[in-house]
């Protein structure tokens, strides 16, 4: 009798966490046809983990640095790890993510993010940490960047905070149920191929009462020096030749003083554009804030030549780089000409268009 119950106890607590489990995969977003790069940060664990440079950042990462670029021109195997207005905690954490699986050469952190010295928004929170995988680093990236209504709990478990998407539901909430949309990025990786130039002069900064940055934004950029010189990494600092967000003289300043004090290589490639080959008139589809394929592919070829003198290895020739990157250059060629195709047809392109 007690065998009987323990039985059925057992079976009524299996139906329930496979329900919960059911209904926590219908209810989350699926980011298909909105905030797409919301899929970013699950799609580096589908990765080869062969990077010898590893991007972390925001946008200004993700959709200005072409890894396949770097394949193609120098043999470098990179990755980006970029997920929307990624603050500097958010940063820390994805490369503590990273290097629980590999161990790059070089990290090179984006540095927009030291303006913000507090947590901004519960979206873009999602957008970077709901598709990492559960470990003691996500929580701590939790912790770290949750505002004051949210709950650790609602992370963990994301059904408590999308339990009411009922009305929201569409087709792919139920055909991507147990399974992930088609990957969305090429290393991390978002091309845009369009083009909407800058007609109007770069837009100026307006003065600030205080340029200092927040106490927390120094603390952790020590942390991610600190983090990359335990495990072997060459820390590099960046900021991407874009014209929106502003980035000021007296914010730069602060940048050069700390690379100069440990020894890294900071480049601001706002100083470089002309350099690069730049033309914000081309290179750009909306105005200056990211730069389209063309732009990225600039960009890249120009810090290349950087990251192969800081010494990261060409692994062109090598059986297993090559067969990962064949495959990754050939998807990349396939959502260019795809979204090429798209613009010639429509006149426009939303989002980031990816074949099925």
């Amino acid at each position: 009798m007690r065998s009987k119950v323990i039985l059925r106890v057992l079976i009524c607590v299996t139906v329930f966490v496979l329900l919960f489990i059911c209904l926590q995969r219908l209810l989350m977003p699926k980011y298909t046809r909105e905030a797409e790069e919301g899929r970013l940060t699950a799609e580096y664990y589908g990765s080869d983990k062969n990077h010898d440079v590893l991007f972390i950042g925001d946008c200004e990462v993700y959709e200005n640095i072409s890894p396949v670029a770097l394949w193609r021109e120098y043999g470098i195997s990179s990755y980006v790890r970029g997920s929307p207005q990624q603050l500097i905690w958010h940063s820390y954490y994805m490369l503590e993510d990273a290097l629980r699986y590999e161990t790059p050469e070089i990290v090179v952190f984006n540095v927009l993010s030291m303006k913000y010295g507090e947590p901004q928004n519960e979206a873009y929170n999602r957008l970077a940490l709901d598709g990492m995988r559960l470990s003691s680093t996500k929580i701590n990236a939790i912790k770290a960047s949750m505002k004051s209504e949210e709950s650790l709990m609602s992370y963990i478990f994301p059904i408590l905070r999308f339990h009411s998407r009922w009305n929201e539901l569409n087709s792919d909430d139920f055909k991507y149920m147990f399974c992930s949309p088609p990957q969305l990025s090429v290393a991390g990786y978002l091309m845009r191929v369009d083009c909407r130039p800058l007609t109007t002069d770069p837009p100026v900064g307006h003065q600030l009462m205080d340029y200092s940055f927040a106490d927390i934004c120094w603390e952790y950029l020590e942390k991610i020096r600190t983090l990359c010189e335990e495990n072997g990494a060459k820390l590099v600092l960046m900021k991407a030749p874009t014209v929106a967000p502003y980035w000021y003289a007296e914010w730069d300043a602060q940048i050069i003083e700390y690379a100069q004090k440990h020894g890294l290589a900071y480049y601001n490639f706002l100083n470089s554009v002309a350099e690069i080959g730049i033309d914000y008139t081309a290179d750009t589809y909306d105005e200056g804030q990211h730069l389209n394929v063309w732009g990225a592919e600039k960009l890249s070829s120009y810090f290349g030549k950087e990251l192969v003198s800081l010494g990261a290895p060409d692994r062109r020739g090598k059986a297993d780089y090559e067969q990962s990157w064949a495959k990754l250059c050939e998807r990349y060629d396939r959502i260019k000409q795809y979204q090429t195709d798209i613009l010639e047809q429509t006149g426009t392109i939303t989002g980031f268009p990816v074949p099925d």
